[in-house]
This record gives C-alpha cells, sequence and structure tokens, in this order.
C-alpha cells in the first residue's frame, strides 16, 4: 500500500483547457473574419458604383460637362440669363414616374430641361420664373393606402402658382404637363463619386434656389402678388391609386439614359 501511494502523485488538472483554447482561438479569428467581412463590404460597394457608373450615359467622361456646356450657350442666347449652378435631379411627375433632368438656377430663372446624354442634345426645356416661386416643401412622400407603387424617402416639390390649382383632367392626365409645380429627388448616382455628390445633393439644390427666389423677388416683385417664398418642411402627396405603369417603369429606369444590352434608351 505505501509503495503504491508514494508511486502515484497528484498531478494538476488543467481544468476547462480545451474550451479556453478554442476561446482563444476563436478570439484570435474574429478580427480576421471581421476584416475580412469589412473588405467584403468594400468590394460589394465599389462593384455596385461602378456597375451604376457603367450603366448611366450621362457618367461617361465629358457628358454632364457636355450637357452643362450646351445648355449654358442656350439660356445665354435666349434669354440672356447668367447661370448660376447647374444640377443632376430626377423629376417625379404627378403619376410617379421618374426622369432624368438636367436643372438650371440662373438670376432669373428655373429651368427644368430633358437633356439625351446618348446623343448629347437638349431635347425639351421648361422655364419657371423665379420670382413666380412662392413655395417650396420637403418630407416624405405620401400616397394613397392602396397604391402599387410606393415611394421611401424625401422630396423636394416647387410650387409657382398659388392661385391656380392643378384641374382634374391634368391630374388625370398622365402626360399633361399643365402643372402648377413640379417634384424632384436625388439622383442614383449621388454618391458614386464626389463630383455627383456636388451636383446631385437635394439639400444643396434646395439652399441654392431659395437663395436665388428671395434675391428674384426683392428684384423684381410681381404687381398684385404677395412676393417672398415660403419653405415648408411637409409630406409630398403624389394620388396614384393603382400605380401600375409607374411601378414598370421606374423598376426599369425607364426615365433615364441607360445602357440597356444592345438596345439604347
Amino acid at each position: 500500500m505505501d509503495n503504491v501511494s508514494h508511486s502515484q502523485e497528484f498531478r494538476p488538472v488543467e481544468l476547462g483547457g480545451d474550451a479556453d483554447q478554442q476561446v482563444k482561438l476563436d478570439t484570435e479569428n474574429k478580427p480576421a473574419q471581421s476584416e475580412s467581412n469589412q473588405t467584403q463590404n468594400v468590394d460589394s460597394n465599389s462593384s455596385n458604383i461602378q456597375y451604376l457608373l457603367r450603366k448611366f450615359f450621362v457618367a461617361r467622361p465629358g457628358a454632364f460637362d457636355q450637357a452643362a456646356e450646351d445648355l449654358k450657350a442656350q439660356v445665354l442666347m435666349k434669354e440672356n440669363e447668367t447661370v448660376e449652378s447647374i444640377w443632376l435631379l430626377a423629376e417625379v411627375d404627378h403619376w410617379n414616374n421618374e426622369k432624368e433632368r438636367v436643372v438650371l438656377i440662373t438670376d432669373k430663372s428655373l429651368y427644368i430641361c430633358k437633356y439625351d446624354f446618348i446623343m448629347l442634345c437638349s431635347q425639351q426645356i421648361q422655364k419657371v420664373p423665379l420670382n413666380f416661386i412662392d413655395r417650396i416643401c420637403l418630407g416624405p412622400f405620401t400616397f394613397p393606402p392602396k397604391s402599387l407603387d410606393k415611394r421611401e424617402g424625401n422630396g423636394l416639390r416647387i410650387h409657382w402658382d398659388k392661385l391656380r390649382e392643378a384641374s382634374f383632367a391634368s391630374r388625370w392626365n398622365p402626360l399633361s404637363i399643365d402643372m402648377p409645380y413640379t417634384t424632384f429627388i436625388e439622383h442614383p448616382l449621388k454618391n458614386c463619386t464626389e463630383k455627383f455628390s456636388a451636383i446631385c445633393q437635394l439639400t444643396g439644390f434646395m439652399d441654392c434656389l431659395e437663395k436665388a427666389v428671395q434675391e428674384a423677388h426683392k428684384a423684381n416683385p410681381v404687381p398684385g402678388r404677395a412676393n417672398g417664398v415660403v419653405i415648408l418642411n411637409q409630406p409630398i402627396a403624389i394620388e396614384t391609386y393603382v400605380g401600375f405603369m409607374s411601378f414598370i417603369g421606374n423598376r426599369n429606369k425607364l426615365g433615364y439614359s441607360l445602357a440597356r444590352g444592345s438596345v439604347g434608351f
């Protein structure tokens, strides 16, 4: 018994040795996994940005600069006005259809331009005198409860004739341009590059427009009207009760100059 007892020795047991070792290994691997996930997210964002820059014709080298020069020349030659700033936005009509637009703010007017970035030519220009703009609203979109195509995010609505409401025929005609307001949202390229971030941001456009409108009201007040512009933060209503056509058009970006496989828009 003594030999047995002396031959046996107490050996310390490392409690949870395997578990502690696994925790240590997991701790060492977590930073590597986190860095791997971050790298994957960065690569994904970069790939998405490169896809958008290839998809939109306005992102082709020199396309927007060419549009700006063309539109500046037209405004200067026909209207003799000084262009203060140029923006790339998307217009949302009263039937919720998105349309790519180049918007110019001059010392006297707001120009909403439909520009073909494939053929590099102007197709349509709408002129709104700045001293007629009486209300600028910024806020989230609202739709009827059963509307198919609802829109997230904020929009900017510009009203220029508070004495006239849109007629019933104009509201229900999807092709009508006889509306006393227009609505803008940010262009899809707004976060792709520094250049597009500068010209696609809605808040920057609103600040420049507000200053230009205030100056226009002071310099050229409209007789018989209360001059000045009201800035409101309120929901922007779009009365599309079904929205099937806008649902299809907006999902496929039919209002933009895009590369569409072997067919150009």
